[in-house]
């Protein structure tokens, strides 16, 4: 149940710089700032451009943003079926703990279930321990045995310029 005055909706091209706002809140959060080099320009060309990469939900509060999920399609080939991954759910501190967060994460899940997906994936940092304990009191393991792995900025474009003939 989210609070009387709130409501959760597919995000709009309007609220580009609200959802920009709260990505920078969450890096701030994972203590990640320094890893920001995104812009609410380049989050618009991907949530809403001729080839979207990503989908978000906006939680709002009296007609404010306080909260989002962003999601996109992934692909299991073990399952062969599509999934959903869930790359960021974020509730601003002052709305925490009312159902907003709870709430974002249950629709992308419904989303997934509509969409025939096989899983609704995510990461979390180890030491948020506050975020662990919300996903597993909704029923999800944290899967200790997988590591992410990243190639990103120079190390990607070492990787990309290898010849592959």
């Amino acid at each position: 149940m989210i609070p009387e005055g709130a409501r959760l909706r597919t995000a709009e091209p309007r609220d580009v710089v609200a959802i920009w706002g709260l990505v920078l809140e969450l890096a701030a959060y994972e203590r990640l700032s320094d890893a920001v080099d995104g812009t609410a320009e380049r989050l618009s060309e991907h949530l809403f451009g001729p080839r979207p990469a990503a989908e978000a939900l906006v939680a709002e509060v009296e007609d404010v943003v306080v909260g989002y999920a962003l999601f996109f399609t992934t692909y299991s080939t073990f399952r062969t079926s599509p999934g959903l991954w869930m790359e960021d759910l974020y509730v601003t501190p002052p709305f925490r703990g009312q159902g907003l967060g709870q709430a974002l994460f249950a629709q992308v899940a419904a989303i997934a279930v509509a969409r025939g997906a096989a899983r609704h994936e995510w990461s979390v940092l180890e030491w948020n321990a506050p975020a662990i304990g919300f996903y597993e009191s909704l029923g999800a393991p944290v899967l200790s045995d997988w590591r992410i792995c990243r190639l990103d900025g120079g190390a990607l474009e070492k990787v990309a310029a290898q010849p592959t003939s």
